[in-house]
């Protein structure tokens, strides 16, 4: 008999506005305080640094340049960065651009990666605590489906000297970075270096989509992003899936984003062949911890974080997804998509995969089953630790909340 493994208790943050590191933490963040300490936050200094790096000059589609203009702008004056932040979003950005440089340079050398197909993706859409996590990573559990490992999405396109264990190498030592300073965010989002990862990551190649502003308060940037057909970016996202297909295999993808839920025009008209699974939950939970952990994950980067006004925020992103959901769902074809709800997925996990499976034309045998049963074994949920979510700590009243979200709740949860 297995002995049962006593979980640690649930906690509630009582530092979002004064975040408290823990000592171990220390000398990383006073090392990367001092690297920031002397960079320049500019497109200039970003992109001649991507160069310097890889010793290559092919961008391609140069109007990424204007993005990263309003983004380093808005990063500077907007996010009340530390030095530490500052050093972290260099380095995330300069990673980005390099990985932009280096699809250029294979594609030049492998035409022959443009005529990939990308086939039937299955394609999850839902906001963070709707269930997605868990669902994406069963079905990227699937051996006979291709998903995007964290470790890759940072690095999708290696250097001629690069291994995938110094790739892995080096996502792991962020990893530590993370989770020395944040030691609980695994107990609402446990980050790994295999663990399936979202889209978003590659979205961020092309200087778009929502990735800057979890991390990062960026209303400007926020705002260009919304006023743009985000077309372009969706087809370099797929160009980069078929450069990865053909480095690493794989033949249909699972992938998973809450950007889609405000981009189902453009998710449809770039995937019209995929298989689309809506994930819904009561949106005061969804809200009540999805900020909490947006707020908590703000100290990595923020020299003074604001707990109200970063909720106030992603209050506002939550309505707008969750519009975007209201307003576009039905441009998704009945016979291509399934609307998933929480509760159900949570009172029968099997008969929901099952479901997905069906409408996506995917076998669903023994060998797929055998391998989710043994990712949850092996990953049993709450192992970390819960988090004791109030909206009250970040300033917001949930009767509020409920009355904002009332639409979506109407459409999509009330029975």
């Amino acid at each position: 008999m297995t002995a049962s493994v006593e979980r640690p208790k649930p906690i509630r943050f009582t530092d979002l506005a004064d975040p408290v590191f823990p000592e171990a933490a220390q000398p990383m963040r006073e090392a990367l305080a001092g690297y920031g300490s002397i960079l320049q936050l500019t497109s200039e200094s970003l992109l001649a640094t991507a160069t310097e790096r890889t010793g290559l000059d092919g961008w391609g589609d140069d109007s990424f340049r204007e993005r990263l203009d309003v983004l380093t702008a808005s990063l500077r004056e907007e996010a009340g960065l530390s030095d530490v932040g500052v050093a972290m979003v260099f380095e995330q950005l300069v990673g980005n651009l390099v990985n932009r440089l280096r699809l250029e340079a294979l594609i030049a050398a492998h035409p022959e990666i443009e005529d990939i197909e990308i086939l039937r993706p299955i394609i999850i859409c839902g906001l963070p605590r709707t269930g997605t996590t868990h669902l994406h990573n069963l079905i990227a559990a699937d051996p006979n489906l291709r998903y995007l490992p964290y470790w890759e999405s940072l690095e999708p396109f290696p250097a001629p000297d690069d291994t995938e264990q110094t790739r892995r190498d080096r996502c792991s030592t962020g990893l530590d970075l993370v989770d020395s300073s944040m030691p609980d965010f695994k107990r609402m989002h446990d980050m790994t270096v295999d663990h399936a990862h979202e889209e978003i990551q590659l979205l961020a190649n092309d200087i778009s989509g929502m990735l800057f502003e979890t991390t990062y308060y960026l209303p400007t940037f926020a705002a260009h992003y919304k006023s743009h057909d985000q077309g372009p970016s969706y087809a370099y996202l797929k160009r980069q899936l078929q450069a990865m297909q053909w480095l690493r295999g794989g033949t249909r993808w699972v992938l998973k984003s809450p950007q889609h839920l405000e981009q189902f025009p453009t998710l449809y008209a770039s995937f019209p062949d995929a298989t689309f699974v809506v994930t819904h939950r009561d949106p005061v939970e969804v809200t009540r911890s999805m900020l909490t952990m947006i707020v908590y994950a703000s100290r990595m980067a923020c020299a003074q974080p604001d707990p109200a006004k970063i909720a106030r925020y992603w209050l506002d992103r939550a309505d707008d997804l969750f519009n975007g959901c209201l307003r576009d769902r039905d441009v998704l074809p009945p016979d291509q998509s399934i609307d998933v709800r929480f509760t159900d997925f949570m009172a029968d996990e099997k008969g929901t995969l099952s479901a997905v499976y069906a409408l996506a034309g995917q076998p669903f045998g023994d060998d797929v089953r055998t391998a989710m049963a043994d990712f949850i074994t092996e990953h049993p949920r709450g192992r970390y630790g819960e988090v004791t979510y109030d909206l009250a700590d970040v300033g917001l009243d949930a009767d509020d909340v409920a009355e904002r979200l009332g639409a979506y709740r109407e459409r999509f949860i009330a029975r």
